[in-house]
């Protein structure tokens, strides 16, 4: 590697090429839309292509190719990974967001290349350190992309370097569909033992969530406290809360009155959920099963305490993912154009199909060996992630950085 000739960026590729004046294409013709949720930051490929006609698409839109390479331009999704190769578009063109960077390839470079080269983490980070811009409107400038230095091999020995990231890729993938198929068995088990709650084939009772459980929101941010004594306690924002899961990577303080942290301190089988969000993100909720200290919850999370006698927390947990429970959710929520919240009296009022409570423990039982299953895999996952990085910035690696 210390022998490959590095060279700016902007000798191996045209970035942000020009318009042609003619793309020898009808109004009416259709041509492939590709707007930035289209783009997968995990998979690095395009999920969801559309189609527009030429005439919708030919002013105010980003133009690129077959075999162009998209890379994100704009804060977050740059950080995040948001790039692809634009392969298989209709008639050879594509249309999309202002926000991407279009690396058209040289001859002397391959798509799959440039493609690996901006997807490096280090390569991302450096780019977020030349942003500019105001807070939240951030982006990488074209100046910064020209002039980032390129390791450049012979042709031949990018074809077998890509060949080998893409199949170590290719194993991040496999582990990735594996995690995402042992997320599935909790649900396939609950829909197994109790049936759909929205037809509710077993007859079981239906109870009012605020009738089995204590439903309680949280602690608002900014407030003033003037003289009185206060304690600063981890808390939970909405950010922590994911379905089925709690991130705690990030995990910030607040100041509160000790007879709150009295009162909201989060108990392990407390389940927590957030009051909004996206559509398909509406009601989310996870356990809490960990052990930070007097940990309490901001006012858009709510902490549901199950009356243990009547139902248990992770047959709760798993039941928030149930049809019956999604469409309540979606029925009352206050809608935006993108986003859908829940208040704490729509929450109380959810209706619960609640099994006994000995076919809920032996749901339990399933519940937490299938847990163990998806912790294994999702090690498996982060291991081979973190391998699939550390290759492709050895691969990167050049003679001024060796």
């Amino acid at each position: 590697m210390s022998d490959w000739p590095v060279k700016p960026l902007v000798e191996v590729c045209e970035i942000n090429p020009r318009r042609p004046r003619n793309h020898d294409l009808a109004d009416e013709q259709l041509v492939s839309f590709v707007p930035m949720a289209a783009v997968d930051e995990v998979s690095g490929r395009i999920a969801e292509g559309q189609s527009r006609t030429f005439g919708e698409v030919r002013k105010g839109y980003t133009h690129f190719r077959d075999g162009d390479v998209l890379f994100a331009k704009i804060t977050p999704c740059m950080e995040n990974g948001k790039a692809a190769i634009a392969n298989n578009l209709i008639g050879g063109y594509g249309f999309g967001s202002t926000e991407f960077h279009v690396l058209r390839p040289r001859p002397q470079v391959m798509a799959e290349w440039l493609f690996y080269f901006v997807r490096q983490q280090s390569f991302r980070a450096h780019a977020k350190q030349n942003f500019t811009g105001t807070a939240g409107q951030q982006r990488v400038p074209t100046t910064f992309m020209s002039s980032a230095a390129i390791p450049l091999p012979p042709l031949p020995e990018q074809r077998r370097i890509v060949d080998i990231l893409s199949r170590a890729e290719g194993i991040v993938r496999l582990r990735r569909e594996a995690q995402r198929k042992a997320a599935e068995l909790i649900p396939g088990i609950f829909l197994d033992m109790f049936g759909d709650p929205v037809t509710n084939p077993k007859g079981w009772p239906e109870h009012r969530l605020g009738d089995i459980a204590e439903v309680v929101s949280g602690v608002t941010k900014g407030r003033k406290f003037g003289e009185r004594e206060t304690v600063e306690v981890p808390y939970l924002r909405v950010a922590n809360v994911q379905a089925g899961h709690i991130d705690l990577s990030v995990v910030k303080t607040i100041e509160v009155l000790p007879k709150e942290v009295e009162q909201l301190a989060l108990q392990r089988g407390d389940v927590v959920l957030t009051e909004g969000g996206d559509f398909d993100k509406l009601g989310r909720g996870a356990l809490w099963e960990h052990d930070i200290v007097n940990c309490i919850h901001q006012n858009h999370v709510f902490r549901v305490r199950l009356v243990r006698s009547a139902a248990l927390p992770e047959f709760f947990v798993t039941y928030l993912q149930a049809r019956k429970a999604r469409e309540y959710f979606l029925r009352s929520a206050k809608r935006t154009t993108n986003l859908a919240s829940i208040n704490m009296t729509q929450l109380r009022a959810l209706p619960v199909v609640l099994p006994s409570l000995d076919a809920q423990h032996e749901f339990v039982e399933h519940f937490n060996a299938t847990r163990s299953i998806q912790s294994q895999q999702s090690a498996a996952t982060a291991k081979a992630e973190a391998t699939f990085a550390s290759l492709l910035a050895w691969v990167f690696s050049s003679k001024e950085n060796l």
